[in-house]
């Protein structure tokens, strides 16, 4: 395994809504895929504590933490953008070794392009409300995310976003969204917790009115990161490269 990646994929000419990330930067990723993995892999970590897995608390985990508030079993759909950089590292470093994903690729695309759209969404629609963080966190939050949506626009390099994969992601991240806001299954609705709802020792009262907001970004972004890998597929198709649908 080298750190510098040398035979890089095709850049097809793609429509610019699919492939809005200069050819440049794309190549440098992908040279840097290495670096990118592992920043990603570090990016999961502090995720992970964020939501709060935390190995000096009590149990491992932080009083009044997400993990604290939630069902064990749910715990899997809780940490949202922790899980999408995890795929982005997965579906990169795959690739990297010659194993690529076609599942992973997709799942990181939704990953990437809802979870780093939606948080700088909430930070900007209740802004007053995340004061608290400072402004070192806050920005950090926020150019963080933003950049997990440019990982994911250079995804197309490395895979064609056949109907079967994007089905699986769109799947699951429909599955996050509807146990997020509407149908909770376990408790409470286990979107990531936003300041703008009053969080207490029992649980969260999630307030209609952000409660909503969060819940139209979240599913717009969905919808959006569907058409656009289908989109994707379409048009590497059009291309002539004709894998399997």
């Amino acid at each position: 395994m080298t750190l510098l990646v040398d035979d890089l994929p095709e850049r097809e000419d793609l429509p610019w809504y699919v492939a809005p990330v200069p050819a440049l930067v794309e190549d440098l990723g992908l040279r840097l895929v290495w670096l990118v993995v592992a920043t990603n892999v570090l990016g999961t970590l502090f995720g992970f504590y964020y939501y709060g897995i935390d190995p000096l608390a009590p149990g491992f985990v932080r009083e009044l933490s997400q993990f604290a508030l939630e069902p064990v079993a749910m715990w899997p759909l809780v940490p949202d953008s922790p899980v999408a950089t995890l795929f982005i590292a997965l579906a990169f470093g795959a690739w990297a070794l010659d194993r690529k994903s076609e599942y992973l690729t997709a799942l990181a695309f939704f990953g990437c392009l809802k979870l780093g759209a939606w948080t700088p969404f909430v930070l900007l629609a209740f802004q007053a409300e995340f004061s608290y963080t400072g402004a070192l966190m806050y920005n950090f939050l926020f150019w963080s995310h933003l950049a997990m949506v440019l990982q994911g626009f250079v995804l197309h390099r490395i895979g064609d976003f056949p109907v079967r994969a994007v089905a699986v992601a769109a799947g699951w991240y429909l599955l996050n969204d509807v146990v997020d806001y509407f149908v909770p299954v376990l408790g409470d609705p286990h979107h990531t917790l936003i300041p703008a709802e009053e969080i207490t020792a029992s649980g969260v009262v999630h307030t209609p009115g952000p409660h909503r907001i969060a819940a139209a970004g979240a599913v717009a972004l969905t919808v959006l990161a569907t058409f656009l890998a289908l989109a994707t597929r379409v048009k590497k198709l059009e291309l002539g490269n004709r894998g399997d649908a």
